[in-house]
């Protein structure tokens, strides 16, 4: 399928409507968009099928549900530090963040490198994008040891006191999703909130309690994913 008729295929299915409901309803701000639901892209993104060119052209149309579209048609396994970098800088909001991030950066090779370069970032979805990864990480390699997530928990620590909504929330995911990884890390990313705690400042508090309750609920749900695999 060619871009031209990419893009009349996105205008066909924008409604203007769903632009101010998005704003309003999910905070969801976007310069350019059509007012189009994921829903609607992940069947068209279906149909289109995987396409490196047709990806990076749909990108350079500033089209904002195109470039949501751009991460659903291009292979993970090719995207270089340098797109990583102008894409994270780029995000708008917490949608076209996680978009990226969850089921597309998370599969990159750069994906840690990414993920604890971003967390110091001064942009906060650029900032948000490196804790997004850390919390979805666990679900793109089931394979990784306790290791691989514990560097994540210092980092938290560090910009716990961030209050800025999409920062502190993807700070809070951060922790709770490495803590329902296994019995291990739950019980460290309980000490880490513990440790939150004691910082005595809004934001640390509010990540250690939100996370402290969900991580001590009964109800949790804690995957079995390796404790200890040793890599040669």
């Amino acid at each position: 399928m060619q871009l031209n008729s990419v893009v009349r295929r996105l205008e066909a299915l924008a409604e203007p409507q769903k632009v101010l409901f998005k704003e309003k309803r999910f905070a969801i701000k976007a310069d350019n968009s059509l007012g189009i639901y994921q829903k609607d892209l992940k069947l068209l993104a279906k149909e289109i099928g995987p396409n490196n060119e047709l990806a990076l052209q749909l990108y350079a149309t500033d089209i904002y549900e195109a470039r949501l579209l751009c991460c659903r048609l291009y292979d993970p396994k090719l995207i270089t530090r340098t797109q990583m970098n102008q894409w994270a800088g780029d995000f708008e909001n917490w949608e076209i963040c996680d978009s990226f991030c969850m089921g597309f950066f998370t599969k990159s090779r750069y994906a840690i490198e990414k993920a604890l370069q971003w967390s110091s970032s001064n942009k906060e979805f650029t900032k948000r994008a490196g804790f997004t990864i850390m919390a979805a990480y666990g679900f793109a390699d089931k394979q990784a040891d306790n290791q691989l997530f514990e560097q994540f928990f210092p980092v938290i620590v560090r910009q716990a006191t961030d209050e800025r909504i999409y920062v502190k929330k993807a700070v809070n995911w951060a922790l709770r999703s490495i803590g329902k990884r296994n019995v291990d890390l739950k019980r460290q990313a309980i000490k880490v909130a513990q440790q939150l705690l004691l910082l005595e400042d809004k934001t640390a508090n509010w990540i250690a309690k939100d996370a402290l309750r969900e991580l001590r609920s009964p109800k949790v749900c804690v995957q079995h994913y390796p404790r200890d695999v040793y890599r040669s």
